[in-house]
């Protein structure tokens, strides 16, 4: 155990810090198009809808592309394919602030979705192979927290540049930092221990997922986090759209600035997860998917304040229940639990493709309240999926 990292140690707080950077590059770049769509929308003479793709056909490489990317690194190794990832995205990002179109704009979102899964498919088995099992819950907490922190930077960043210059400048500006983190990553962490190279097999990966596919448990958790991420996604997509119009008529600044809602999830994921270990994770994610509902009708209300009340409610609700549906994951499989966890994130960023998108439509037909509508009706069906996981396993356990 003496070569492992453990706390305390320089090369603990190099690991940390380097993915913490990592984190926070891969999803400040992941979710950068999200505050400025309503710009570019403008810019490239486009529909709602059409410009939430620059979110959603990212999302959706991504999801498909963790299928596969973290069996390859069983075989290339951890450390290569994260570096590689971090500086693909940081040359892409400044690549796409110079397209001449939106067509060539969302090549290049694709392109990105695909390298952006070097990091998030492959930071938690570095962890798991490299630091001491005791020190391993602060590693993997600062980890996580890198992902909010950077999805939330990259918002406030690309929103409030884009507002003193361009949207073209706030790329530049997020690859710039980006290609910087990507360096210091390189250099800060530990190479790999513990890492033993395994050939690739695919046909295994496959039949393990599909044995997870037939358990209407899992198969419900999977659909939970589509419906939870995509009403979540399809709120954030379009509330700017609202905001920057009368009556409200805000700057994109400070439409780039209600992305701070998002640190209230930070304490909630914590606090309702605690919270499923003492009540059931059935009664705390049910009033988590409720939270969620309350707080989007309360968007409804046209007083500005009561509406940012409504979003911070909603977005309570959901990163707590995100985390009891994504740790039931690890309960429930009996077997494979990485490619279990790799399944959830699949739905999850695919319900940010599906639904962002969808929101788009009922956006364009039906204002805000077409877009409450569909995040209502995601949500009425995940707290259905969430009753049959609950007969599920109540049934199981009367039977042992």
């Amino acid at each position: 155990m003496d070569d492992y990292i453990k706390k305390g140690t320089m090369d603990f707080r190099k690991a940390n810090l380097a993915l913490f950077a990592g984190a926070f590059s891969t999803f400040a770049n992941l979710y950068m198009t999200q505050p400025v769509l309503p710009t570019l929308s403008k810019v490239f003479h486009i529909s709602p809808t059409t410009a939430s793709l620059s979110l959603s056909l990212t999302t959706i490489s991504l999801a498909i592309s963790m299928l596969i990317v973290g069996s390859l690194s069983e075989a290339w190794g951890r450390k290569p394919i994260m570096t590689f990832s971090m500086i693909a995205v940081a040359i892409l990002t400044l690549l796409i602030a110079f397209v001449p179109s939106y067509h060539m704009l969302l090549v290049l979102r694709v392109i990105q979705g695909i390298v952006f899964a070097g990091l998030p498919a492959i930071a938690m088995a570095y962890l798991g192979e490299e630091i001491e099992p005791s020190s391993l819950g602060a590693a993997m907490g600062l980890y996580i927290s890198g992902n909010s922190i950077g999805g939330l930077a990259g918002r406030i960043i690309m929103g409030t540049v884009s507002d003193y210059f361009n949207w073209r400048i706030g790329m530049v500006t997020i690859g710039i930092i980006s290609l910087l983190v990507a360096i210091a990553f390189y250099f800060l962490l530990p190479a790999s221990k513990h890492f033993k190279p395994e050939k690739l097999a695919f046909k295994s990966l496959f039949k393990s997922m599909l044995m997870h596919l037939k358990d209407p448990a899992l198969l419900s958790l999977f659909g939970i986090g589509f419906l939870l991420m995509g009403s979540f996604v399809t709120m954030y997509n379009y509330i700017g759209f609202q905001l920057l119009e009368p009556p409200y008529s805000l700057s994109q600044t400070i439409v780039g600035w209600i992305f701070l809602i998002y640190l209230v999830g930070t304490f909630s994921s914590a606090w309702m997860g605690g919270l499923a270990d003492h009540h059931g994770r059935y009664k705390i994610l049910l009033s988590g998917i409720g939270l969620m509902f309350g707080g989007a009708a309360l968007s409804l209300v046209g007083n500005l304040f009561i509406k940012v009340l409504g979003i911070a409610i909603f977005t309570f609700g959901f990163f707590g229940g995100h985390a009891i549906a994504s740790g039931w994951i690890g309960r429930r499989a009996t077997h494979d639990k990485a490619q279990a966890s790799s399944l959830y994130l699949f739905f999850y960023y695919a319900g940010s493709s599906i639904g962002g998108t969808t929101g788009g439509i009922f956006w364009s037909n039906f204002g805000w309240g077409g877009v409450i509508s569909i995040i209502l009706i995601f949500l009425l069906i995940a707290a259905i999926l969430a009753f049959i996981i609950h007969k599920i396993t109540t049934k199981q356990l009367t039977q042992v």
